[in-house]
C-alpha cells in the first residue's frame, strides 16, 4: 500500500519555472510521460492541449489549464543523481508546457486521506512559488473539478474526453438565469445544442417530479423565435403539449406537420406609444404628440362620434350648472329685469348650441332644441326703438316651472352624451402606453379629426402625413392578419398563449414560426412581441413579489439584435427599437425572472451590450476571425489559448464556459434523437442529383400560395 508521499510523488511531472496572475510555467521530468501517463490510475493521454494538472499548497492545489507545449534549449543538461558541471555540454533540450490557473481544488472538512472529498472552489487564493511540483490529475480529482457541484437538480449535456470522460453536468438556474450565448458556424451543431438543453432541462424536471405527489409537473417556460423555421416538431415526443404560431394565410391549419399550428398574433393596440411612434415615423414636433393624445382617445373609447359628444357633454354641464343656481337664488335673480333678460339669452344660447350639435348626431339635442326655444319664445317681449330702430331684446319675467322644466330636459341630454361615450364620461384618461383595446382602423381618421382643434396652424397638414403613413401600415397586406386580426384576443388571453397558462397546462415551451413573416418587418413584430413578455414578468413580480422563471430563445440572433452602425437610419427606427428592447432585456431581465438563451452564427454583428450580458457561453466552431475576435474579447485574457480550437472543433464539441460551468470545459454534447433536432440538417444534393431522394415539383401551387 502506498503512502500519500509516495502516491503525490508518483504524479509528479514537474516543477514551476515562473509564475504570473495569467500563466504559469513548468518545466517537464525527464521521465515524464511523453504520450500516455500510467501513472494516474487509468491510461490518461498527457501531454495534451486543455488537460488539467494540479499543483499542490497548504490544504489545497492550484488547478491548471494546459494552454503550450514545447521544447526549448537548456545550458545545461538536467541530471538526475551524480551531476558534474566542470563538463562543458551543449544546449540540451526540456520539454516546457505553460498552465493557466482555473481555480482551486479544496478537500472538504472531515475527509481523511483514504476517502478524499473534494470541491472545486472559482478563483485561485494562493498562487504557485517557483519550485512547486506539477503533478498529474487523477480521475477522482478530475471529477471533483468538473462535477463538484454533484447531480441534485442539475442537467448533463455530454461528456468531456479531454476530462477522464467526466459527465458535463450544468445548473439550470445559473444557465438560463444570467443568459446563454451559443455561438458557432453553420452546421457546427448550435441549433441541436440549443433543442438538446431545452430537451434535457425539460426531461430532467419531468424526472424530478415522476416519484412525487405532482407526476409530470413541469412549470417551465420556453418562447423560441424561429426565423427559419427549424424548431416546429423537435418538441413533438416530450409528452407535453407544445404551443406553436406563425403567419397563416388562413385561420385552417395548413402545417405540412399534420396539425397543431396557430396564426401568429399580435393585435396592433398592444403596442407602447414609443412602438407607434417609431413604426409610423412620427416627428417630435407635432406629430408625436398629436399621436399620443389620439392614442390616449382610442383607449379611452373616444372615436370621432364620441368626441363631438364629450364637447358637448362639457358644454351643457356648465349651462345645466349655471340654470340650477338661477332657481337656488330664486325669482329675483329670473322674475325681474334685468335678470329675466339675462335667462332669456341664455335659453337662446342653448337652443342654438343644441341645434349646432344636432347637426352632427339630431337623436341626443331634439329634445333639448325643442324645449329652451319654447322656454324663450314664451317669455320674448322683445322690440323695435322707435327711436333708433335697433331691435331690442327683452323678456318677461320667467317662472321656476319654466327653468326646472328646461333643467329636466338639460339633464336627459347630459344623459344620452353620457350612454354613448360609455366610461369615457370621466375625466380620468388612461395613458397612451396602456394596452387597452381599441378599434386600430379610426385612429388615422382621429388623428385628422384631433389636428382640426389643435393649437397649431400647420398641424392639420402635419397630421394628414402622420395619418397616411399609419393608414399604410394599416393596409400591409403582410401586417394585417398579425395587427388587426379577424377574432381579437384579451390581453389575458394572448399572455396565456404566448407566455403560457397557470402551472404551464398549456405545455411548456412556445415555438414562433417567422419564417414567413418578410425580412422588412421582422424586426418590427419581434420588438413587440419580446417587449410584451418582459414586460408581463416584470409585473407578474410586482404583483405577486416573486419571479415568474421565463427563457426567451432568440435564434440566428444576428439578424434582429444587430450592432449599431451608421446604416441604421436608412434601415427605419425597427433596428434600433428592437436592439433597444433586447438590450433592456440583457441588462434588467435577470431581476424578474427573464433569462436570454442567445443563438448565432455572427457574434461579431451582435450588439455588444447584449452579449456583455451574457454569463455563460457554449462556443462551436467559429471560423471567422471577426467572430473569434469578438468572443475572445468577452471571456478572461487567460483563455485565449483555450479559445485558440474554436476554427478546428469538429461537430457536436463545443467549449463551454462562464457562470453554469465551474471550469473553462471542452465537452462533446450528447446525442440528440433524429426527432427531436431542428430541421437544420446539411442538404442531400448528391442523393437528390442521383435519384436517391425524390423532389417533386408544383411550381403553380407554390405561385398561388405566394401571391395570395
Amino acid at each position: 500500500m502506498t503512502t500519500p508521499v509516495e502516491q503525490v510523488a508518483s504524479l509528479r511531472i514537474g516543477s514551476v519555472e515562473s509564475v504570473s496572475p495569467s500563466q504559469s510555467r513548468v518545466v517537464l521530468e525527464l521521465d515524464a510521460p511523453e504520450a500516455t501517463a500510467l501513472n494516474a490510475g487509468v491510461p490518461t493521454a498527457f501531454p495534451r492541449i486543455n488537460n488539467y494538472v494540479l499543483v499542490p499548497n497548504e490544504g489545497s492545489a492550484l488547478v491548471g489549464m494546459i494552454v503550450w507545449i514545447g521544447v526549448e534549449p537548456s545550458s545545461f543538461p538536467k541530471r538526475r543523481g551524480l551531476k558534474d558541471f566542470d563538463l562543458v555540454d551543449l544546449p540540451f533540450p526540456l520539454r516546457r508546457m505553460a498552465i493557466t490557473p482555473v481555480g482551486t481544488l479544496v478537500r472538504r472538512q472531515g475527509s481523511t486521506h483514504s476517502e478524499p472529498a473534494l470541491r472545486f472552489e472559482r478563483g485561485v487564493n494562493r498562487y504557485p512559488s517557483v519550485g512547486d511540483a506539477v503533478l498529474l490529475t487523477s480521475p477522482d480529482d478530475v471529477k471533483a473539478t468538473i462535477e463538484s457541484h454533484g447531480s441534485d437538480g442539475r442537467v448533463a449535456i455530454g461528456r468531456s474526453a479531454m476530462a477522464s470522460d467526466a459527465i458535463i453536468s450544468v445548473d439550470p438556474d445559473k444557465l438560463f438565469g444570467r443568459h446563454l450565448a451559443v455561438l458557432g458556424n453553420t452546421g457546427s451543431g448550435k441549433s441541436c445544442s440549443v433543442a438538446g438543453l431545452i430537451h434535457w432541462s425539460l426531461e430532467r424536471s419531468l424526472e424530478t417530479t415522476a416519484g412525487t405527489d405532482k407526476p409530470d409537473y413541469c412549470n417551465a417556460r420556453f418562447i423560441i423565435l424561429d426565423p427559419n423555421g427549424e424548431y416546429g416538431s423537435a418538441f413533438d415526443n416530450l409528452g407535453k403539449p407544445v404551443r406553436r404560431y406563425r403567419v397563416t394565410l388562413s385561420d385552417e391549419d395548413t402545417s405540412e406537420e399534420g396539425g397543431g399550428w396557430l396564426p401568429l398574433r399580435l393585435p396592433a393596440w398592444l403596442w407602447n406609444s414609443h412602438e407607434w411612434c417609431s413604426f409610423a415615423s412620427a416627428a417630435p414636433g407635432v406629430q408625436r404628440p398629436l399621436l399620443l393624445q389620439g392614442l390616449r382617445d382610442m383607449r379611452a373609447g373616444k372615436t370621432i362620434k364620441q368626441s363631438h359628444h364629450r364637447k358637448a357633454l362639457r358644454l351643457f354641464q356648465s349651462f345645466h350648472a349655471l340654470i340650477a343656481s338661477h332657481i337656488a337664488e330664486g325669482p329675483g335673480v329670473y322674475g325681474k329685469f334685468p335678470g329675466s333678460k339675462n335667462v332669456g339669452l341664455l335659453c337662446r344660447r342653448i337652443s342654438d348650441d343644441a341645434e349646432r350639435y344636432k347637426q352632427g348626431d339630431g337623436d341626443c339635442f331634439d329634445a333639448l332644441l325643442g324645449k329652451a326655444k319654447d322656454v324663450a319664445d314664451s317669455r320674448d317681449s322683445s322690440y323695435t326703438d322707435r327711436k333708433t330702430g335697433e331691435f331690442k331684446d327683452s323678456y318677461d319675467p320667467f317662472s321656476e316651472t319654466d327653468l326646472t322644466g328646461l333643467l329636466s330636459v338639460l339633464g336627459d341630454t347630459l344623459n344620452a352624451c353620457k350612454e354613448v361615450l360609455g366610461e369615457e364620461a370621466t375625466e380620468d384618461q388612461p395613458r397612451e402606453d396602456a394596452p387597452i383595446q381599441f378599434d386600430v382602423s379610426q385612429l388615422p381618421d382621429h388623428l385628422k379629426q384631433l389636428a382640426a382643434n389643435w393649437k397649431s396652424a400647420n398641424a392639420a397638414q402635419f397630421a394628414d402625413f402622420l395619418a397616411m403613413r399609419v393608414q399604410m401600415i394599416l393596409d400591409d397586406q403582410r401586417l394585417r392578419r398579425i395587427i388587426t386580426p379577424d377574432q381579437m384576443p384579451t390581453l389575458a388571453e394572448w399572455l396565456e398563449n404566448y407566455v403560457g397558462a397557470n402551472n404551464s397546462e398549456n405545455g411548456p415551451v412556445c415555438i414562433i414560426d417567422l419564417s414567413l413573416v418578410p425580412a422588412d418587418i421582422l424586426q418590427m413584430v419581434i420588438a413587440v412581441l419580446s417587449r410584451l413578455v418582459f414586460e408581463a414578468v416584470q409585473r407578474y413580480r410586482r404583483f405577486n413579489g416573486v419571479e415568474l422563471p421565463t427563457v426567451l430563445v432568440l435564434e440566428e440572433a444576428h439578424s434582429f439584435v444587430r450592432r449599431s452602425r451608421d446604416e441604421d437610419a436608412e434601415t427605419g427606427f425597427a433596428t434600433s427599437l428592437c436592439r433597444n428592447t433586447f438590450e433592456r432585456i440583457a441588462r434588467e431581465g435577470r431581476k424578474f425572472g427573464l433569462g436570454m438563451v442567445l443563438s448565432s452564427q455572427r457574434p461579431s454583428e451582435i450588439s455588444a451590450t447584449v452579449l456583455a450580458q451574457c454569463n455563460t457561453f457554449l462556443l462551436h466552431r467559429l471560423v471567422n476571425d471577426r467572430d473569434q475576435e469578438m468572443v475572445k474579447r468577452l471571456v478572461p485574457e487567460m483563455l485565449g489559448g483555450l479559445l485558440s480550437e474554436l476554427p478546428n472543433l469538429p461537430t457536436k464539441q463545443a467549449i463551454l464556459l462562464g457562470w453554469a460551468t465551474p471550469i473553462p470545459v471542452l465537452v462533446e454534447m450528447n446525442e440528440l434523437a433524429e426527432n427531436q433536432r431542428p430541421r437544420s440538417a446539411d442538404p442531400s444534393f448528391w442523393d437528390v442529383w442521383t435519384g436517391q431522394q425524390k423532389r417533386e415539383i408544383n411550381w403553380q401551387a407554390i405561385a398561388d400560395d405566394w401571391t395570395n
